[in-house]
């Protein structure tokens, strides 16, 4: 009987560790033009000429930091994120539910209320991962041209209840609609105001 006891509370304790853990907490702060990883600078130099709304971000996420400049441009709102280093990471632009295909969509929605007793859907982004097959020249050109591709992904920034309270998440489905991440995400933040 004790091994059995013992064996429960073990087991009880991994499985809160294991939860814990797959908990990503991801908060931005604006910075400024200067402050953004020069090589990222130059490689969208070019594309940045005819947008408007330019603004300079620093994401952290968990342990991992990263950069993004969101802008608007032909009508589109992009996102764009890099590493430390200024290396690509991927190209995110805003897009509506009826922008996704029907099946996939659907099976975006099955998952959701799946998951979720209430659910409210606030973002939806169509995301352009950079990857070691494609060159970043053809991942921009893609995401600029808004293709339709099997590559794609789908980010939604949905806000949750599971059980008495909302909280808000970052999940990524792929083209097909199958869940592939999910993020926690903090409030924004407001240190810059002043009382």
């Amino acid at each position: 009987m004790k091994k059995f006891n013992f064996l429960v509370v073990l087991s009880f304790i991994f499985s809160t560790f294991s939860v814990v853990a797959q908990e990503k907490y991801e908060r931005e702060f604006r910075i400024r033009k200067k402050e953004f990883p020069p090589k990222a600078l130059q490689l969208i130099e070019t594309r940045l000429s005819d947008a408007k709304r330019i603004k300079y971000y620093k994401e952290i996420d968990s342990s991992i930091t990263s950069f993004e400049v969101k802008f608007k441009k032909a009508r589109l709102w992009y996102s764009i994120e890099f590493d430390t280093q200024g290396e690509l990471e991927d190209i995110e632009i805003k897009i509506k539910s009826v922008d996704i295909p029907n099946d996939s969509y659907e099976a975006i929605e099955r998952y959701l209320h799946n998951t979720y007793s209430m659910y409210k859907i606030q973002k939806i982004q169509q995301q352009y991962k950079a990857t070691t097959l494609t060159s970043t020249e053809t991942t921009l050109k893609n995401a600029f041209q808004n293709l339709m591709l099997p590559t794609v992904n789908y980010e939604l920034m949905v806000a949750g209840k599971k059980e008495a309270k909302y909280e808000d998440f970052q999940i990524l489905f792929d083209a097909g609609g199958n869940f592939k991440s999910i993020k926690k995400s903090l409030p924004p933040n407001y240190d810059h105001i002043l009382y």
